[in-house]
């Protein structure tokens, strides 16, 4: 099976999330988290921070990733490991694979004419909210 990783990217505050626009299928024109392949002997947490810093420039010393969740697509012969993290401070991103944009929370992220993978963005967003006590997010930040 190909492994794929999703990293979820917020904001200090924890009110925006890191987005990018796709330039390629599938997806093509969708927004959707940053993300890639897992390669071979690669483990998911270093493919999690090698695909975040070589599509934002965002590195570990700006980022603590938490696997927050597994998606396996047996028909498509793939799994999916998602990441999540809260920014320490403000970064500038930057990267040409797909456009970056940081997004507000208050977006209807299970619509799939705007946000990629069939409902899975909100799903993931909600289980972050769901999840906040032991992700170690504080109850001040308003975005979650």
């Amino acid at each position: 099976m190909q492994g794929l990783n999703l990293v979820v990217v917020y904001s200090p505050e924890c009110d925006r999330v890191l987005l990018c626009r796709r330039r390629k299928e599938p997806y093509l024109g969708l927004s959707n988290f940053i993300g890639g392949h897992i390669e071979d002997g690669e483990d998911g947490l270093t493919a999690a921070y090698r695909e975040l810093f070589e599509e934002t420039s965002i590195t570990d010393k700006h980022i603590a990733l938490t696997h927050l969740m597994d998606f396996s697509y047996p028909l498509d012969d793939c799994y999916i490991e998602v990441y999540f993290g809260i920014l320490r401070e403000y970064v500038e991103v930057s990267g040409d694979e797909n456009e970056l944009y940081w997004s507000t929370l208050d977006r209807d992220f299970f619509d799939m004419t705007e946000f990629a993978g069939e409902g899975n963005m909100g799903h993931i967003l909600e289980i972050v909210k769901y999840n906040r006590g032991l992700l170690g997010i504080p109850e001040t930040h308003p975005g979650l």
